[in-house]
């Protein structure tokens, strides 16, 4: 099986499941087999964990059913098993008002991890919009990412893209500082 034959989305429903994308090291696991299969060792070398480590995060991963044993080879008497993604996208339950968004979280941790000094784009920006015009951002950001997405190649370095486009909670709306 190549990553061309799964499926589009891997709906999040069990606690289990968000237990495992909860990890930031398994997120990183998911990450390397966004566009093709590897090794338990292959999986190490590329999150930089030991290999007893990536095996477990794998074992736990694959329980979830979010990843799974695609083939598998002999090597010197012992069987090497290929892991890659149960789907090309995980979709994650809202975490409901105030609740921490998981893939934020890790978006800011690997951000914060990132080479110093490497090429990078970072930018926030404060709009006001219409219900319209909100709508149409959110469904252009999608679109922008989807076509990024089929243009990847797994031969080229990792790049990793993140946005959220959402209301801010409204504070007090009078001219004092915080309560």
């Amino acid at each position: 099986m190549t990553t061309d034959d799964l499926p589009e989305t891997f709906h999040i429903t069990t606690d289990e499941q968000l237990r495992a994308v909860s990890n930031l090291t398994r997120h990183r696991i998911m990450a390397v087999l966004r566009f093709e299969p590897a090794t338990i060792t292959q999986i190490a070398d590329r999150v930089g964990v030991a290999k007893g480590s990536s095996s477990y995060h794998v074992r736990l991963l694959e329980r979830a059913g979010l990843v799974k044993v695609v083939r598998t080879r002999k090597v010197r008497g012992v069987v090497e098993r290929y892991y890659a993604m149960a789907a090309r996208s995980i979709e994650l339950p809202d975490p409901g008002e105030g609740g921490p968004d998981i893939l934020m979280r890790h978006a800011v941790a690997d951000l914060e991890e990132s080479p110093a000094g490497g090429e990078r784009q970072v930018r926030m920006a404060h709009l006001r919009l219409t219900d319209e015009q909100f709508a149409e951002l959110g469904a252009r950001l999608h679109a922008l990412a989807d076509e990024y997405r089929k243009l990847s190649d797994p031969a080229l370095p990792d790049a990793s893209l993140v946005f959220a486009l959402f209301h801010p909670a409204r504070r007090g709306q009078s001219g004092g500082g915080a309560e």
